[in-house]
């Protein structure tokens, strides 16, 4: 016998109705800014509120666009530093896992590097930009190497603390159940830290975004930072507006990876973040 269905209260469908109203008000409304935006902006450049050649506009950078698409200079420069952006947020996120698992691992260790941690992440990274460049030359190793910087240290110092972060009576209770320290840390501690790791991902974005271009604006012959330097250099505003779009557009298409993996760890694997 087939089982019965289970239909949705009324209660239930109510809700729903007014949750999918919500969601399409809120994207409604978030369309009509990001439109009304730039009908303002086209709007005070056309009338003279404000200088096109400093701020350009809508339609400028549009002819931009379309100008880098004709060329490959879109395909190029988008396609380096999205590259570099991806291996240093993916390494930055992997040994930084890696290494607060070893401080979780070792208590004693922990002790031991907690104030170096502390001092490194309160270092200004951009005075290791000339350091990085003299180590690993003018290349794609140096803007990587960028981005570990900024990225790696704050994925230590939260994920150890997630790590830590886990109840004292789930531990002990582990440890009554026989558990080693091994299967506890799969079985507790990593499961108990992907909230923290997924909200590590959402920041290592932005951080390994800023990475990317803080390299590039000093070593890069290519790239999105560098075609900010070039296009202030010689006055280019069109160029430096069209690349910090496209910039802000790459920032965000990664963030929303990053949610869509939030939601399969809730959806297929039971993890709540």
């Amino acid at each position: 016998m087939s089982e019965p269905m289970h239909h949705p209260s009324p209660a239930r469908l109510r809700w729903l109705q007014r949750e999918k109203r919500t969601l399409q008000a809120v994207w409604g409304l978030r369309a009509a800014l990001l439109v009304g935006f730039f009908l303002l902006w086209e709007l005070a450049a056309r009338l003279g509120w404000i200088d096109p050649f400093i701020f350009s506009s809508p339609c400028r950078i549009w002819a931009t666009l379309l100008r880098m698409g004709r060329s490959g200079e879109l395909l190029l420069h988008t396609g380096t530093s999205v590259l570099e952006t991806v291996v240093g947020f993916t390494l930055g996120t992997l040994a930084g896992t890696l290494a607060a698992t070893l401080l979780w691992w070792s208590p004693f260790l922990s002790r031991i590097l907690d104030p170096y941690l502390v001092v490194l992440n309160a270092l200004p990274k951009t005075a290791l930009g000339p350091i990085f460049i003299v180590w690993m030359g003018a290349g794609v190793g140096s803007i990587i190497a960028m981005t570990l910087a900024i990225s790696l240290i704050v994925t230590i110092l939260d994920m150890h603390q997630a790590f830590r972060s886990v109840e004292a009576e789930k531990l002990r209770l582990m440890q009554t159940l026989g558990a080693t320290r091994l299967q506890t840390f799969l079985k507790l501690v990593l499961p108990s830290g992907f909230g923290a790791m997924i909200n590590a991902l959402k920041v290592n974005v932005g951080l390994s975004w800023v990475g990317v271009i803080m390299g590039e604006f000093l070593v890069s012959r290519a790239g999105l930072g560098y075609l900010i330097v070039y296009g202030s250099q010689v006055f280019q505003m069109d160029l430096v507006m069209t690349t910090v779009l496209i910039l802000a557009a790459a920032a965000a298409l990664m963030y929303q990876g990053i949610l869509q993996l939030e939601k399969l760890l809730k959806k297929h694997i039971g993890v709540t973040v």
